[in-house]
């Protein structure tokens, strides 16, 4: 669906012993490592296995801005109404909450402001003329199920879309009988258990891959990052504003400890546009970001322990 440029968590295993069947595997141009309580015999758990690839594929086909054959892709390529996937209005229902939040700033229209930024489906990161990116009344029309597309638009819903793929995984999981496991999709993560220890999941420095700079404890919670060095060309990066058509730099890096990774996910980009005072007055969160001095701010309940002392802690609750 999208390649993984965003994530800045590393996955680390849990103290708690029972976790101890892993599948690691790629899709969607990222890195997957589930970890699970074996409550199944073997040939259901690889019979759950092929369930989640497909799934992923099935995902992959609908949302993929990168794919010839998507939905997406057609969707730039042919005005008119589309019936939406069963699974899109949690996505596109938390899309239009956050553009209005962030007046406009934060969009699924974003796509072909990234292609023509030289983030497109060839990955070539060449520069081209970029046009300006259209409001969300002016093309679309979104009504579950349908959404009408008034004009070609190309779709970007990487900013939440891997989230929202891992809290379905989850669930398929959740459905098979296994109440003890974690979903990591390249950084982005979902972790539940019955009893034990919170697993321990470092937290990348923005500036050296090799380093942490943090611990988060995490305990049937999901936890997904955002920076900005990840993917990084000429003066851009994987997140653009599309009001002044540029990346952010006021931060270099962006926690989110939520319920679900699909909210996670969405509001680690958000929070690029938004005031988290303002995001907290619409969902429940903890957050950290590390801004571009290096101080780190860090909302009041986050759960982590930080290697440094140059902190803000602040409560936006």
């Amino acid at each position: 669906m999208m390649p993984s440029s965003k994530s800045k968590t590393k996955h680390k295993r849990s103290v708690s012993p029972s976790l101890n069947v892993q599948f690691d595997f790629e899709a969607i141009g990222t890195i997957w490592a589930i970890t699970l309580t074996p409550t199944v015999d073997d040939r259901r758990i690889g019979q759950l296995l092929n369930v989640i690839r497909q799934r992923i594929e099935e995902f992959d086909h609908n949302y993929s801005r990168f794919r010839a054959d998507s939905l997406i892709t057609k969707m730039a390529q042919q005005p008119g109404t589309y019936h939406l996937p069963d699974d899109a209005e949690p996505l596109f229902e938390l899309y239009e909450e956050l553009y209005e939040l962030s007046e406009g700033r934060m969009t699924p229209l974003i796509g072909q402001t990234l292609v023509d930024a030289g983030y497109d489906a060839n990955y070539s990161l060449k520069t081209g003329t970029l046009q300006p990116t259209p409001a969300w009344p002016t093309v679309l029309d979104y009504n579950f199920p349908n959404l009408r597309i008034k004009q070609p638009a190309l779709l970007d819903l990487g900013a939440a879309g891997k989230g929202y793929l891992v809290d379905i995984v989850a669930q398929l999981i959740s459905d098979a009988g296994i109440t003890d496991f974690c979903v990591n999709a390249g950084g982005d993560m979902l972790e539940r258990q019955t009893g034990g220890e919170p697993m321990q999941v470092g937290l990348e420095h923005p500036d050296h891959s090799d380093e942490a700079i943090g611990v988060v404890s995490l305990q049937n919670q999901s936890l997904c990052g955002s920076a900005g060095n990840r993917r990084v060309w000429g003066e851009f990066h994987h997140i653009i504003d599309p009001l002044t058509q540029t990346s952010p730099t006021q931060l270099k890096a962006v926690w989110v400890v939520a319920e679900t990774t699909l909210l996670a996910d969405a509001l680690a980009t958000a929070l690029f546009f938004v005031e988290p005072s303002k995001l907290h007055e619409a969902y429940t969160f903890e957050y950290t970001m590390i801004h571009k001095n290096y101080s780190l701010e860090r909302s009041l309940n986050f759960p982590a322990e930080f290697f440094t002392t140059n902190e803000q802690t602040k409560s936006n609750l």
